[in-house]
C-alpha cells in the first residue's frame, strides 16, 4: 500500500500540506480530487521523489516501481509502436540480453522471466492501447516526429499505460483526448489491475473507473472508499453536519461568555464564572469546513433573431490541400443546444470554425443572419492570449470606452476578482486563463455561441458553474467537448462528424460509448483470451469471497465500535443541549453540576469508545495488508 504519513510541504512560503496522512491500499484505482491551486500535481511530485517534504513521510513497499506520463513523446524517428514498448524498461534489457548471453542458466532464467512479465505478447498489448487512443495500425508504424505535440501526449499515456508500474499516476489524462479516447480510457482503468492514482476533473471517469476519492483540503488529506457522486453526497453531508455543530458551539460558547461577563464579578458567582471560564477553554473550536463558493460565469443575454440563424447548402470545408468535409446540408436555429461528436481529425473544429467565420468554405454556400454575432472558444484560444498583458488590458482593448471600475466589475463577474486583474496572463494558472478566454468570446453577447474544449483547465465546480450559465444562457450553443457530463447536461441534439460528412445521432450519450466501446476494444478479439479473462475474473472473485469471511469478524468489531461512538455523540449532543439551555442555570447549582458531571462521564466514555475503535480498525488493516 501506499502510506502518507503527516506529511508536510510548503512552496514559495503558502503551506500545501501539513500534516496530512492517508493509505491508499494495494490495487486501488483512486481518484485525486481538491480544488485548482491546492497542491495535487505537487503532490505526485512528492510521490515521484521530484521534491522533498518538509516533515512527515511517504512509504512504498520495497521494489515498488512508480510511474507517471511524460510532457510529451519525443519527436523522434521512431515509431509509435516501438516508442510504447521501450517504456518496459525490463523487457527491452532482457531481450538485448538473451542476444549475447552464452550461459545456459543465465538465458533459461531470462526467458522465464519474459515469460513471467508476458513479453511475448507485449507488441500485441501496446497495439491495442494505441489503438485504443486513436492510433491505426498505419499510424502506429509512423515515427513520433511526424505528429503533433497533442498526439504525442497520446503516446506518452500509451507508454505509461503499457509499462504498468506499481502505482500509476496520471494528471489529467483526458485533457489531451477527444471523447472517444476518454471513453476508451475509462474503461481501460477500470480494469487496470495494479494502483493507480489519477488527478481528474471529469466526472464520468471518477464515476465509472475509479474506486476511491482522495480529497484535498484545508492542507489535509481524506480516503473515501466510494466513486465520486458517492463521495460528493457524503462530503456535503459532512460539511452540513460540522456546519450544525458549529452552529450548536456558538450558541453555547455565547451563552456561556454572557454568564462569564454578568457574574464574574459577584463574589457569589465569582467560582461559578471561573468554571464557565475553564469550560471555556477546554471546548475544541469547530472549523468551518466549507468551501468558498466557486464564482460563476455570467453570460449577457442575446437579442433575438427570426430563424434559421446558420444555414449550410452543399457545403465543403477543410484547408486548400484537403477537404474534410463535403456536401454538408444543416440548419442552426436560436434555441438549438447540439454537441458535436466524432473522433479527432474527423473534422469537428473544422466545422466550429466554418459556422465562425474563422475558415472560408471551399465549395457551396453558408448563410449567416444578417445580425448575427458569434461568441467562439477555441480550443488552444489559451494560446491567444497576450502573456504580456494583464486581463484589464485585454477587456480595455474591446471596451476602450469604459472607465477601469466598469472594466473590473466585468471581471469579477467572470470569476477574476481584483487580486488577479492586474496580473500578467502568463502568471495567471490554466483555470484562470480559462474564464478570461470564456469572458472574451460572450461579452459582445452572441446569439450564438461555439465551445471547442472549454472545460480542459476547469475544476469540477467551474464545470458545474459553466454547465448552469449554459443552461440558463438564451443563445443557440455548439459544443464539443471530452466532457460527456458536461454534454448530457447542457446539449439535446448530437451530430455525428465521421468520414467526411454531419449526420445526427438519434441515441443518447450511453448508446455512443457503449458504440466508441464496441469499435475500440479494451481487450483483443482473440476468445482464448477472452475465456483466460473470465477464468480469471471467476478466481478473483472466489478470493474476494474467501477474503470477506476472512475479515468479517474484524469489520463487525469496527462497525460495533462506530455504532457505539455514535450513540454516545448522541448523548453528548443533548447534554450539550441542555446545558445551552439558559432555563437550566435558574435551577440549583446540584442540577448543573450533576449535568455537567454527566457530560464528563459521556466524554471519558467517548475517549475510551475512540481508543477501541482506533484499535479495532488498525487490525482490520493490517489483516487486509496481510491478504493483499
Amino acid at each position: 500500500m501506499l502510506q502518507l504519513s503527516e506529511i508536510s510541504f510548503s512552496i514559495a512560503g503558502r503551506q500545501l500540506f501539513d500534516q496530512a496522512s492517508a493509505t491508499i491500499p494495494t490495487g486501488h484505482r483512486v481518484g485525486v480530487l481538491g480544488r485548482n491551486g491546492t497542491g495535487k500535481s505537487t503532490l505526485f511530485s512528492l510521490i515521484l521523489g521530484e521534491r522533498s517534504l518538509d516533515g512527515g513521510a511517504i512509504e512504498v513497499p520495497t521494489g515498488w516501481r512508480i510511474g507517471a506520463v511524460a510532457q510529451e513523446a519525443g519527436a523522434t524517428r521512431v515509431s509509435l509502436l516501438d516508442t510504447v514498448l521501450e517504456a518496459d524498461t525490463e523487457r527491452s534489457a532482457l531481450l538485448a540480453e538473451a542476444e549475447t548471453a552464452q550461459d545456459p542458466g543465465r538465458i533459461a532464467e531470462i526467458q522465464m522471466r519474459l515469460t513471467d512479465i508476458d513479453a511475448y505478447s507485449a507488441e500485441a498489448r501496446a497495439g491495442t492501447i494505441l489503438t485504443g487512443l486513436g492510433f491505426d495500425a498505419a499510424s502506429q508504424a509512423r515515427p513520433c516526429a511526424e505528429f503533433s505535440g497533442g498526439w504525442r501526449m497520446r503516446v506518452a499515456l500509451a507508454a505509461a499505460l503499457f509499462s504498468q508500474p506499481d502505482i500509476l499516476l496520471l494528471d489529467e489524462p483526458t485533457n489531451y483526448l477527444d471523447l472517444e479516447g476518454a471513453a476508451w480510457l475509462e474503461a481501460f482503468l477500470a480494469r487496470y489491475p495494479r494502483t493507480c492514482l489519477i488527478i481528474s476533473h471529469d466526472r464520468a471517469l471518477l464515476n465509472r473507473s475509479v474506486g476511491g476519492i482522495l480529497h484535498l483540503q484545508d492542507r489535509k488529506l481524506s480516503y473515501y472508499a466510494v466513486p465520486y457522486d458517492k463521495f460528493d453526497a457524503m462530503r456535503r453531508e459532512k460539511a452540513l453536519q460540522q456546519v450544525a455543530a458549529k452552529k450548536r458551539q456558538d450558541a453555547q460558547r455565547a451563552h456561556i461568555q454572557s454568564f462569564v461577563d454578568r457574574f464574574r464579578a459577584k463574589a457569589t458567582k465569582a467560582k461559578q464564572a471561573q468554571s464557565r471560564l475553564k469550560m471555556l477553554e477546554r471546548m475544541q473550536p469547530i472549523a468551518d469546513s466549507r468551501e468558498a463558493d466557486v464564482a460563476g460565469f455570467n453570460f449577457p443575454k442575446p437579442d433575438e433573431l427570426s430563424p434559421p440563424l446558420i444555414a449550410l447548402r452543399g457545403l465543403d470545408a477543410g484547408y486548400p490541400e484537403r477537404t474534410v468535409l463535403k456536401g454538408l446540408n444543416l440548419r442552426i436555429d436560436n434555441d438549438d443546444r447540439i454537441a458535436l461528436l466524432g473522433a479527432n481529425g474527423q473534422g469537428k473544429s473544422t466545422l466550429a470554425k466554418v459556422l465562425a467565420k474563422r475558415l472560408t468554405p471551399l465549395a457551396g454556400e453558408i448563410i449567416h443572419h444578417s445580425k448575427l454575432k458569434v461568441g467562439f472558444f477555441a480550443q488552444h484560444q489559451l494560446d491567444e492570449l497576450r502573456p504580456e498583458e494583464t486581463p484589464v488590458q485585454h477587456i480595455a482593448r474591446l471596451r476602450p470606452e469604459e472607465p477601469p471600475a466598469r472594466l473590473r466589475a466585468r471581471l469579477g463577474s467572470a470569476g477574476i476578482g481584483a487580486d488577479i486583474a492586474e496580473t500578467q496572463v502568463e502568471r495567471l494558472s490554466g483555470g484562470q486563463k480559462a474564464r478570461l478566454a470564456m469572458m472574451l468570446a460572450t461579452i459582445d453577447a452572441p446569439h450564438l455561441l461555439i465551445l471547442d474544449e472549454p472545460t480542459n483547465h476547469l475544476d469540477i465546480e467551474s464545470r458545474e458553474a459553466l454547465s448552469l450559465a449554459l443552461n440558463d444562457y438564451s443563445g443557440a450553443v455548439i459544443l464539443i467537448s471530452h466532457d460527456s457530463h458536461l454534454v448530457e447536461s447542457v446539449a439535446d441534439r448530437l451530430w455525428l462528424v465521421n468520414g467526411g460528412t454531419v449526420s445526427t445521432f438519434e441515441e443518447d450519450m450511453d448508446a455512443y460509448r457503449k458504440m466508441l466501446l464496441s469499435q475500440r476494444r479494451v481487450a483483443g478479439n482473440d476468445d482464448s483470451k477472452d475465456e483466460a479473462a473470465e477464468n480469471q475474473r471467476k478466481s478473483a472473485r472466489r478470493d474476494a469471497a474467501s477474503r470477506r469471511k476472512d475479515l468479517a469478524p474484524l469489520r463487525k468489531k469496527v462497525s460495533e465500535s462506530e455504532a457505539r461512538i455514535e450513540k454516545l455523540e448522541e448523548m453528548l449532543a443533548t447534554i450539550d443541549a441542555r446545558l445551552a439551555d439558559p432555563s437550566l442555570y435558574e435551577k440549583a447549582a446540584q442540577t448543573i453540576e450533576a449535568t455537567q458531571q454527566k457530560r464528563g462521564e459521556i466524554l471519558k466514555g467517548l475517549e475510551r469508545a475512540e481508543e477501541l475503535w482506533a484499535n479495532a480498525l488498525a487490525d482490520l488493516e493490517s489483516a487486509e495488508a496481510a491478504l493483499d
